[in-house]
């Protein structure tokens, strides 16, 4: 993570860009811009990086890959795009675009010919999916940014020079720093409800992600492949290159994202996490309708923070009640809330001694109907290992409800019970946010693996006493309520009563004998 010196700077900059775009784009579109232009210099850097270090190592310590001449550095093209995926000519580095971006009068022409010639140089090769669109978010000629071409390249200009000014770090790629997460939490936190309203993005923040990553790699040594089945901005899937990364490097990471927008934003983040293009697969598509990794199944560490009761079509599609995720249960989820489909589907795409850690609307525990059914179906097959209770208010958007985790397996489990924890109050505060502290995840963390009942917070119950309560799965149900109440002791009270009555009664007749006095003369 940037440290607290860095992360003021990095937010004082998004300020100020976000200052220059005013009256101009509208609150939170303006994410594209500063994201897009990050990455945009990402990449760059990267790609000098990648030949200097070649020619470096040749002796050539004085080579600059920027100072290259076009014609001279095609010839390394095609070694570029086989290892990063990607070219970029040195002319067409953002380093040297940037430089006489305010006086370039054809800026928003010269820019859009880059990032089709960026993507354009995966075309034909592995890597060409990946690289698809990637800058399509960044409109150029945007009517927004101003009425004229004169004025939208001004402004352009602006926020490429900002850019390039952040000092994102020396290692803001690294595994130890989530500059890119930064970013995009705090740009959610300035344009919270509008993004809540726009499009239903609701970003995982960081602290609840590492959580979850925490949770489903938990005493699996051996994970290859994770998967988000609604990765967003792929935040929870990013977790566990900080949490795995050092030790596997050629972790794998799936996930699949139905809105465009966010689609390229992942893919984004990927690159500018140094995730090479052949160690990722996120594809665009709806994952309950049209599931694009099940030949890449099972996975074994699964993360999610699916939308809450997001309508679907359900059981007015014959043909999904014999789909092979939902089926198990005999009944699909509800029309009307699709959370458990979500759990499904990942259910599915679990390893037999993988685990699932899913963000899920409380609802979904106790609501009756046919997503009791597949409650009942998930604990009489032991598949449910933990239900977690999260405090309230942790999330941006209009998102401030008490939400819980589902911690899902398949036969890794060593009991027929579940683990119900109580972390409501667990939380520190932040902002108008509560977020949780790094003694809260490891408290949350230290009564997971420790599985045993603690008074308030944890507690476990068997499989066939869940059954036998109609497969209740709130917390609040079997984890003890401490009462923060005053006791009162009621003869203690009425002692005081007594006491007050009697001083009443004394004062009155003070009083009175007052006035007959007074009366008297």
């Amino acid at each position: 993570m940037p440290t607290k010196q860095e992360r003021a700077e990095l937010h004082k900059t998004i300020w100020k860009i976000a200052n220059d775009l005013r009256g101009a784009i509208d609150g939170w579109n303006f994410k594209a811009y500063v994201l897009g232009s990050i990455f945009y210099r990402f990449i760059s850097e990267n790609m000098c990086d990648y030949f200097n270090g070649r020619m470096h190592e040749l002796g050539q310590t004085d080579f600059n890959y920027a100072d290259m001449p076009d014609k001279q550095a095609i010839g390394g093209k095609k070694d570029a795009v086989q290892t990063k995926g990607f070219f970029i000519l040195p002319s067409q580095l953002f380093q040297n675009v940037v430089k006489n971006a305010e006086k370039d009068e054809n800026l928003n022409e010269h820019l859009s010919s880059i990032f089709r010639s960026i993507e354009g140089s995966a075309k034909g090769t592995p890597s060409e999916e990946d690289l698809r669109g990637l800058f399509s978010d960044f409109a150029v000629d945007n009517a927004e940014l101003g009425g004229t071409v004169i004025k939208r390249n001004q402004l352009l200009a602006k926020v490429l020079k900002t850019v390039a000014a952040m000092d994102l770090g020396s290692k803001y790629n690294s595994t130890e720093n989530d500059t890119i997460g930064d970013t995009y939490e705090f740009l959610m936190g300035m344009y919270a409800s509008q993004a809540g309203k726009s499009g239903g993005e609701y970003f995982t923040p960081q602290q609840v992600s590492e959580l979850l990553a925490r949770l489903a790699s938990w005493h699996n040594q051996n994970i290859q492949k994770v998967y988000d089945p609604a990765c967003g901005s792929g935040s929870l899937l990013l977790k566990f290159k900080k949490i795995l990364g050092k030790d596997n490097p050629n972790l794998k990471y799936f996930g699949q994202e139905v809105n465009p927008t966010t689609y390229n934003l992942c893919r984004i983040n990927m690159f500018l996490h140094n995730v090479n293009f052949d160690n990722f697969d996120i594809a665009l598509e709806d994952t309950l309708l049209k599931p694009q990794h099940m030949d890449d199944a099972p996975f074994d560490a699964i993360v999610s923070n699916p939308p809450y009761s997001l309508k679907w079509v359900g059981k007015d599609n014959p043909i999904l009640i014999n789909d092979e995720r939902y089926a198990p249960a005999g009944v699909l989820a509800p029309k009307s809330a699709a959370d458990l489909a979500f759990a499904m589907h990942m259910l599915w795409h679990l390893s037999e001694q993988g685990t699932a850690a899913i963000v899920e609307f409380p609802g979904v525990l106790y609501r009756t109907g046919a997503e009791q059914k597949i409650r009942q179906y998930l604990i009489k097959n032991n598949r449910v290992d933990a239900i977690i209770q999260l405090p309230a208010n942790l999330f941006f958007g209009d998102v401030t409800i008490s939400t819980c985790i589902i911690v899902l397996k398949k036969s890794a489990k060593t009991d027929s019970s579940v683990l119900f924890i109580n972390a409501s109050k667990l939380f520190g505060k932040g902002g108008n946010k509560n977020i949780l502290l790094p003694e809260h995840q490891n408290k949350i963390m230290e009564l997971y693996t420790n599985r045993k009942d603690e008074q308030y917070f944890a507690k476990l119950v068997k499989n066939d006493d869940i059954l036998a309560n109609g497969c209740n799965l709130s917390v609040s149900t079997y984890v003890e309520q401490e009462d923060t109440r005053e006791e009162i002791i009621i003869e203690e009270v009425n002692t005081k009563i007594e006491a007050l009555e009697t001083e009443y009664y004394e004062l009155s007749e003070h009083i009175r004998d007052i006035i007959n006095e007074l009366g008297g003369e």
